[in-house]
């Protein structure tokens, strides 16, 4: 296989090759190979309908390939079990999903599910990290937009994902709660040097966040680059 640019073989945490879905008669994702270094924070950008959460969706499995192979350290992911796939390869969607509840509570659900309790010392420090110190006993129905996005950003990662997905993670956002989850995305990924993919149909956001950038068009791969070669200036 050929790396993707930029991207020696053996430097790569997250790579797929010639990955694919089809939906009744239509592919929404079609021969898309690429290669997620450790430690950056790819951009995949397109318009509405080109397959970007689509093609975000099947680097965990939520939903099924219909042709390809994604591989997570060199291993095919199909010989690693849903739920232990889903924990190292965690995401963050568009519009929060969090219990009812306080904030304790969601963020101790997915270590739970793995037989181990969250203490509440690791509680404080994922919320110091994405900058709500104090919150864990508030009730989830309290918070603005910003702040769910914030803990859902904290619940990922309290399962100590390899990889982060992001699927449009400010686009439901106003703008100053957007700054301020770009500025948190920022800071994640430099602190912790998370591998991360970050779905966005707003290639200014991929300017300020990515390195590098893939442009999607139709479910397939049109462009794979720097952000500068990609989108310009």
């Amino acid at each position: 296989m050929n790396a993707s640019p930029g991207v020696p073989p053996d430097a790569a945490v997250l790579r797929t090759e010639r990955l694919g879905r089809r939906v009744g008669e239509v592919w929404i994702v079609s021969e898309i190979s690429l290669a997620v270094q450790r430690g950056e924070l790819l951009g995949v950008v397109g318009p509405s309908g080109s397959g970007k959460s689509s093609f975000l969706r099947l680097l965990n499995r939520l939903d099924e390939p219909t042709s390809g192979m994604v591989f997570l350290e060199d291993e095919d992911y199909r010989r690693i079990p849903p739920r232990q796939l889903r924990r190292r390869i965690g995401m963050v969607t568009q519009r929060p999903f969090l219990f009812p509840g306080d904030i304790a509570s969601n963020l101790r659900f997915g270590p739970a599910q793995r037989g181990e309790t969250l203490p509440d010392n690791e509680i404080a420090g994922l919320l110091e990290r994405v900058g709500l110190p104090g919150f864990a006993s508030r009730n989830v129905a309290n918070l603005s937009g910003g702040e769910q996005q914030r803990i859902s950003l904290a619940r990922a990662l309290a399962n100590r994902p390899e990889v982060l997905l992001l699927d449009e993670p400010t686009s439901a956002l106003d703008e100053q709660a957007k700054a301020g989850v770009e500025q948190l995305i920022r800071d994640l990924i430099n602190q912790s040097s998370l591998t991360s993919v970050l779905v966005t149909h707003d290639r200014d956001q991929a300017r300020r966040l990515c390195r590098r950038v893939a442009i999607l068009e139709a479910g397939r791969l049109l462009q794979l680059g720097t952000t500068q070669e990609v989108l310009g200036a």
